[in-house]
């Protein structure tokens, strides 16, 4: 089975790995030549899908499914028009992305049905989150504690020429989960959890059967199904929220193919998410069974002697990434690591039956590295607030 996928940045490496994970040939179209995920496919082509429609719709008509890796409504817009109508499965829904991508639109839908979210400003006070509604991830988030600051952070939405989304900042365990629909029905899958760098940048991933106790989990299970079935979704959306000491609290829904989370469910559970999701689009199942195991999915970057946990927008600036199996020991990997080069990244799949099995790995990986590349110090940044 080919998959054709437009977009070879983060999301793009996502759905390669899982793609070839699901034993499928990948094709990757991106704008631009650098972009890292064109490496790791088996065949690409660099065009702009919106400029050169033509040749776009001649170089996926020979895929099984094509799938959007990007999130420039003007590409995406592209590709519904010159998927529709075509027997070739266009794994996207477009009606729901919109929704999604405006903070402003989901939080009102979810006030609808009753998602726990953030109180909002004025009401919630100080500290607070000022976030732009039509951003991805965490471009143009500030974390503000006084008036001065919030006059700066509004300052950066107007900048992006976006609008701001103010709510009470909610501290506690930051979970993900994702939800595939088919238009009347959803399936979500299993809880994760997100862990930040220090510009609120996602660092790792976890995956383990107790990352919230069994009635909370099934709670956010339930979220994601009603939030899904109740906008119809027709393909993949994740749900992200804080577990805090009151209980839940959504965030935000993104319907797209999300980066880092399938990864680590697929390395803890063998439940592939774009293998089920392509499968879900012909009216199949892969039939798998989860294996409820551990994974700890995280980006590293090696500058100046030192081995440092970064964000996925620093790990985002690889270039020519291969997959290593075998990475330092026996972790998986995403990587531009050669031994001559002082300045290389990586994005590091460790597995195990137990989370303390998980934790024994990584320790190893840290110490081959550090030994091996002759490195002197090991820096892991947080957040100034969790």
């Amino acid at each position: 089975m080919k998959i054709g996928i437009v977009g070879g940045a983060l999301q793009g490496m996502e759905a390669v790995f899982l793609s070839n994970k699901a034993g499928f040939e990948t094709f990757v179209i991106d704008r631009r030549g650098s972009a890292p995920a064109l490496q790791l496919s088996d065949s690409y082509e660099v065009l702009d899908v919106v400029r050169d429609a033509e040749t776009a719709e001649r170089s996926l008509g020979d895929c099984d499914a094509v799938i959007p890796a990007c999130e420039e409504m003007d590409a995406l817009n592209a590709l519904d028009k010159m998927m529709k109508g075509k027997e070739i499965p266009f794994l996207f829904d477009i009606d729901s992305y919109k929704i999604s991508s405006s903070k402003e639109l989901s939080n009102r839908i979810m006030a609808e049905f009753d998602v726990p979210m953030p109180e909002p400003w004025p009401a919630c006070g100080f500290p607070a989150i000022v976030k732009p509604s039509s951003q991805s991830g965490s471009i143009g988030v500030s974390a503000v504690e006084n008036g001065e600051e919030m006059s700066a952070a509004l300052r950066k939405v107007e900048d992006l020429g976006d609008t701001p989304v103010i709510q009470e900042f909610v501290s506690g365990k930051s979970v993900s989960i994702e939800v595939i629909g088919n238009g009347d029905s959803a399936v979500p899958y299993c809880t994760t959890e997100v862990i930040l760098d220090s510009n609120y940048d996602c660092k790792m991933v976890l995956c383990e059967p107790d990352i919230l106790p069994e009635k909370d989990d099934e709670m956010f299970s339930d979220i994601g199904k009603r939030v899904a079935e109740g906008i119809g979704l027709k393909g993949l959306m994740d749900v992200e929220a804080i577990y805090t000491k009151k209980g839940l609290r959504v965030l935000e829904i993104d319907a797209r193919i999300p980066s880092q989370t399938p990864a680590a469910v697929w390395a803890a559970t063998d439940i592939n998410l774009l293998e089920e999701f392509v499968l879900s689009a012909m009216g199949r199942t892969s039939g798998r069974n989860s294996r409820n195991e551990c994974s700890a999915y995280e980006h590293y970057i090696v500058e100046n002697d030192d081995l440092i946990t970064c964000g996925e927008k620093e790990f985002g600036r690889i270039r020519e990434p291969r997959f290593e199996t075998r990475f330092f020991g026996h972790c998986e990997a995403i990587t531009d690591y050669s031994p001559e080069k002082d300045l290389w990244r990586a994005t590091v799949i460790t597995k195990g039956k137990t989370s303390a099995e998980v934790l024994s790995n990584r320790k190893v990986f840290i110490k081959n590295v550090m030994e091996e590349c002759g490195l002197y110090g090991y820096i892991d940044r947080s957040p100034k607030w969790v």
